[in-house]
């Protein structure tokens, strides 16, 4: 529950930023006093020099042209793509195992407290490592090596279990990058339907008849292949950091048994 009121809150910052910039562009149109510019400063301005149109009210206009149907569905899937890539890749910097000193800790608590101790400093670290050190503690008992057996299949289990809690939300993901290009293509397919029906209803193929269709059906192409290459991007890294944290937990379980074994021996 708690990880959706988060994707909630994301995507609504989201949501909300994007309307409100849109906001702010709607109240960009020039006053009377601003459309009036005096005599002199016009005539410094060139009159063949193109006016450069900023980015964002380029892409509001490519947006609005697109139409508002698909590019609406392409841009809620990029959203909703991004709320879910933001709040993995805040969770695995979270997860992300400091291994050394974890177990450098947990073997001093095991030298100087015993198995409740280290217990005790694993409940106390967040975490899937420390999660997967204090299953694999609560099932030492007398250190024989049929106990560090069990020991060694909780840590297993227990690790296939935070993966996947790691890999959560990624099947989300690959979704919204395979429905945005989709969509796009689906926009793609009305706006020439739009086009031939133009021209059934004209009786000629002009430029002029069938250039509306076609533009709208290149924007939403256009838009849903971006939307689709940010959201593959951020896969790519969430993946990454995946299996980086996955290589280090198998390291750090292996280091664990070995500090295990040693203590077995002391006693």
């Amino acid at each position: 529950m708690k990880k959706l009121f988060s994707l909630l809150a994301i995507a609504g910052m989201l949501v909300f930023g994007a309307a409100n910039v849109y906001a702010q562009e709607g109240g960009d149109e020039p006053t009377a006093q601003e459309q009036v510019a005096p005599a002199t400063n016009q005539s410094s301005v060139s009159a063949d020099q193109p006016e450069e149109i900023p980015i964002h009210k380029a892409i509001k206009t490519k947006f609005i042209e697109g139409g508002a149907g698909f590019m609406a569905f392409v841009l809620i899937a990029l959203i909703i793509g991004l709320a879910i890539s933001i709040e993995r890749i805040i969770y695995l910097g979270l997860a992300a195992p400091n291994k050394e000193k974890l177990l450098e800790d947990i073997e001093e608590a095991l030298n100087n407290g015993g198995v409740e101790e280290a217990k005790k400093l694993c409940r106390a670290k967040r975490g899937p490592l420390a999660g997967i050190f204090y299953e694999g503690l609560d099932r030492y008992t007398d250190g024989s090596r049929e106990n560090l057996a069990e020991v060694e299949k909780a840590i297993v289990s227990y690790g296939a279990v935070e993966m996947g809690k790691l890999e959560s939300g990624v099947t989300w993901i690959n979704l919204c990058i395979s429905l945005s290009p989709m969509l796009g293509f689906m926009g793609t397919v009305i706006g020439m339907i739009g086009a031939f029906d133009a021209i059934e209803q004209a009786g000629d193929i002009s430029a002029s008849v069938v250039a509306g269709g076609i533009k709208v059906a290149l924007i939403t192409t256009v838009a849903g292949l971006i939307a689709a290459m940010i959201l593959q991007v951020f896969c790519n890294y969430i993946l990454s950091k995946i299996e980086s944290i996955t290589n280090d937990m198998e390291d750090a379980s292996i280091s664990f048994v070995d500090i295990l074994i040693k203590y077995a021996a002391k006693r």
